[in-house]
């Protein structure tokens, strides 16, 4: 018994030691499209299905995942390199259990690190990448070639719009950048602000067919999250709005659309041949 014990408590911590998280890299074409509230409320939703997710706020300048949890970080993307500090040392705890890194101010520089100071900053991401279920990279509004290749080496990409054409145009140009660069880039869409599930849907569905017209691209759908006034009363009271009214259209549909994504999910804890962290570096140095 004691010998059958030993062998499964080993198979379990080498179970552990293949496990990878899946990452997320949440983007948009422009701002003011809801992009790090869907990201928020997203990991908040998955974390309440019990899975250990950690958000991290690569908008740096311009980050607001701290503030929309009305919290304050005591480090930051930032801190841990002016100080030369772990990975570790900088994952703040939120609600649901999530853990969440702040971006921090002061480093716009961060996608145009020297050659020091990007291995160390490969080096601190696999730390990472063997502790949780998902990691979710809320990243700037917009495109640049370097933090496209952060887009590019995550696992999926979801691409957050808005029924409005100058956002359905930048969500275009943007998915187009990626599939230039992979063909292959596992790329996801989400409608945010909605009037109406059927005006989602149709936002969806054309968007899906001027892809694949111009691009021969199959773009996934993700889901629809409605015009909801919660969510503003959620921002103005720094609450997540699936914490602030878990019934609200919009939470409601959060919970939906992470219930699909996950039951469509299989590959989580699965091995893989490189992790973020590596592809990132093959496409920085490769």
């Amino acid at each position: 018994m004691n010998d059958q014990a030993d062998k499964l408590r080993k198979k379990i911590e080498m179970l552990k030691a293949y496990r990878q998280a899946k990452t997320i890299a949440v983007v948009s074409g422009k701002g003011g499209v809801g992009k790090s509230n869907v990201a928020l409320n997203f990991s908040l939703a998955l974390a309440k299905k019990h899975k250990k997710v950690l958000i991290f706020d690569l908008d740096i300048g311009m980050g607001n995942i701290d503030i929309l949890l009305g919290l304050t970080p005591k480090y930051s993307i930032v801190t841990m390199f002016d100080l030369q500090l772990s990975i570790h040392d900088i994952v703040e705890k939120g609600p649901n259990d999530i853990s969440y890194v702040a971006a921090g101010s002061g480093l716009s520089e961060i996608f145009h690190m020297n050659e020091l100071k990007f291995d160390f900053f490969i080096h601190q991401l696999n730390e990472l990448i063997n502790t949780y279920d998902y990691i979710i990279f809320d990243m700037g509004a917009g495109i640049s070639r370097d933090s496209l290749y952060y887009m590019l080496a995550a696992d999926e990409c979801f691409v957050i719009t808005t029924p409005e054409p100058t956002s359905l145009t930048d969500a275009y140009g943007i998915i187009k950048h990626m599939v230039n660069k992979k063909e292959n880039a596992p790329l996801y869409l989400l409608v945010n602000r909605a009037p109406s599930s059927k005006s989602g849907q149709d936002t969806l569905e054309r968007l899906q067919k001027v892809v694949y017209q111009f691009l021969q691209k199959n773009i996934l759908v993700l889901g629809v999250i409605p015009e909801d006034k919660t969510v503003s009363q959620a921002v103005s009271r720094q609450i997540p709005f699936v914490l602030y009214k878990p019934n609200s259209l919009a939470s409601i549909a959060m919970q939906q659309l992470v219930d699909q994504y996950v039951s469509d999910t299989i590959d989580v804890g699965k091995k893989v041949p490189h992790s973020f962290a590596n592809k990132l570096k093959q496409f920085f140095k490769g």
